[in-house]
């Protein structure tokens, strides 16, 4: 019982929940993709998820061990969000970084949302499972009328149902990969306003083309669906600035592809955190994604997917401080953007905003 008891709270707090009632592909309502096999999605290289044998003594690791600075100790500092949207969206492009992999572009004109995940906690519970370091620098109400919003796949850190919901009505268009649709619709927004897409769909909406291209990680809300929805990562193209958006995924031969497709990109968001050795082919660390950034042709390379919840054994700030290191050796040029600070990447200075907390830690502690 004690065991059972581990691996349910283990559940809870890795974020998977318990949705035992997600869809499963049906070739019937959706384009047939190549990698789909007995109804479940598979990825282009030989990936596991969790290393044999080590299923327990994560959970363990997780729930009682890791490095005593997995969640800062005072609230990291956020940028003022405050009559966001008032003027109308870059021409060019801007981006604020809202935490996480949550990104909020203006691309040419168009305000785009990625993986926007607003929620206290990334579960299916209100009341457990990994809980945000600080609320978002903007609340889902504050936000202007969106055009797009872009979801790379169905996990909980990345598909957040309240946020969802309460971007219904102020949403033009959901782009999302295959199987994501039934979920959305279950939760009541129109079928019409969502659009599916296997790996290398294209599709052009007001002169932005978006791609969704393969990623290597995997799926399920739940105990149950394991691979039952696509997973991407996403291309956007203007008529002169390309956006390439990592969502989740490990090291693979997929980013020269995407580069040699569709780079250089102006600016590659790439995520850099939650890595372990035990499951190494499905999350990025810190050095993988300087050199996925460089296999993508990224101009400008912006970390994500870190500083907002708990989901692995490493100190919050080891992830970004690695990245920096490795950016350095390579010469690859970052933004390093604070939460809700609007950027311009041309005109863009970086700080390291994060070694501030660090040090008032580090004097505390003398």
């Amino acid at each position: 019982m004690l065991l059972g008891t581990v691996a349910v709270l283990a559940v809870i707090m890795l974020g998977c929940g318990w949705y035992l009632s997600s869809p499963v592909y049906s070739g019937n309502s959706m384009v047939q993709p190549r990698n789909v096999s007995n109804g479940r999605f598979e990825n282009t290289e030989p990936t596991t998820v969790m290393k044999a044998g080590t299923n327990w003594d994560t959970m363990y690791q997780f729930l009682f061990k890791g490095h005593r600075d997995r969640t800062p100790t005072h609230p990291l500092p956020v940028a003022s969000m405050q009559g966001y949207g008032a003027e109308p969206a870059a021409q060019g492009l801007r981006f604020v970084w809202l935490g996480h992999a949550c990104v909020l572009m203006e691309l040419e004109g168009k305000r785009i949302l990625i993986d926007p995940a607003f929620s206290d906690r990334a579960s299916f519970f209100s009341w457990a499972g990994p809980k945000r370091f600080q609320p978002a620098p903007i609340a889902v109400k504050e936000l202007p009328p969106i055009d797009a919003v872009l979801i790379s796949h169905d996990h909980y850190d990345h598909l957040d149902r309240p946020t969802i919901t309460a971007l219904a009505g102020k949403t033009a268009i959901f782009h999302v990969p295959l199987g994501i649709a039934a979920i959305m619709e279950k939760w009541g927004v129109p079928k019409e306003k969502i659009r599916e897409y296997a790996w290398w769909d294209e599709r052009v909406f007001d002169d932005v083309k978006i791609v969704a291209v393969p990623a290597r990680h995997f799926s399920g809300r739940g105990l149950f669906d394991r691979n039952r929805t696509l997973w991407c990562s996403w291309v956007l193209l203007g008529k002169k600035m390309k956006v390439y958006h990592s969502g989740d995924t490990g090291m693979a031969g997929h980013f020269r592809e995407i580069g040699n497709r569709y780079g250089p990109f102006d600016v590659a968001f790439v995520k850099m955190s939650a890595y372990h050795e035990n499951w190494p082919d499905i999350h990025l660390n810190p050095e993988q994604a300087i050199e996925a950034g460089s296999d993508l042709g990224g101009k400008i390379i912006v970390p994500i997917h870190w500083a907002t919840f708990d989901l692995s054994l490493h100190s919050w700030y080891e992830p970004i401080e690695r990245f920096v290191t490795a950016a350095e050796k390579n010469n690859a040029r970052i933004i390093t953007p604070m939460m809700g600070e609007l950027v311009d990447p041309a005109e863009h200075e970086n700080r390291y905003w994060w070694r501030e907390g660090l040090r008032s830690r580090h004097d505390n502690d003398r």
